[in-house]
């Protein structure tokens, strides 16, 4: 299976746009996902009685098959980026759902009830101490979910949107592997690099664990 690369060097500029629309649809879904994600996770971490039913949920969720989901928004977003977000979006819930409940789960009681011996307000504990010390676990779960959205856009070929995926029905409708190959190439590429761009982004943000890891 050979590659044509006189026809990587026409289509540069439609690539760049395939390849940007794929991570645009991916990260707004990441982000719409930690948006709802987070304060669900706070509930169900303080409510224990909720716990199990928004985990159920987003379980649920998570057991429809992508292309029917995407096809039951279709009434109510249409042949829109917006039913490709949505869609997208649901998948990412029950990842960073539960790691935002694992993270939470995984701050000693101890530290919590240090802040409160100290006068903290329960919001501010969770904003300064709570969720700072989950953000590893979180951020396990956001790279997961990122590139799962990321492998996921493809699907949105079959409404009219899916980014690379376009690649791939351009490719096998005209028999022509050079679509097929580029964009699979594209995609784990963004996969990778978005992966090496959050594990740098929780670095930045848990000095932390360096400290702990020196046994500092």
């Amino acid at each position: 299976m050979s590659v044509d690369w006189s026809w990587i060097a026409d289509h540069t500029d439609d690539l760049t746009a395939l390849t940007l629309s794929h991570l645009q649809a991916a990260l707004t879904a990441v982000l719409l996902g930690l948006l709802v994600s987070l304060p669900l996770a706070v509930v169900a971490h303080r409510v224990r009685r909720l716990r199990g039913l928004l985990l159920g949920l987003s379980n649920i969720l998570f057991t429809i098959p992508s292309i029917a989901v995407f096809v039951l928004l279709l009434p109510v977003s249409g042949l829109t980026r917006t039913t490709t977000v949505i869609g997208l979006t649901i998948y990412t819930l029950v990842v960073l759902l539960r790691n935002t409940v694992e993270g939470l789960d995984s701050v000693p009681a101890r530290t919590k009830e240090a802040a409160k011996a100290m006068g903290t307000r329960p919001l501010r504990t969770l904003i300064t101490v709570e969720l700072p010390l989950a953000l590893p676990v979180i951020m396990a779960g956001v790279r997961i979910a990122t590139v799962m959205a990321i492998s996921l856009v493809s699907v949105a070929t079959y409404i009219g949107d899916g980014g690379l995926g376009q690649l791939f029905t351009d490719g096998f409708q005209r028999n022509f592997p050079t679509p097929v190959i580029v964009g699979v190439v594209l995609t784990l590429l963004l996969a990778l690099v978005a992966d090496a761009l959050l594990v740098t982004v929780q670095y930045v943000l848990t000095p932390w664990t360096r400290r702990q890891k020196r046994g500092v």
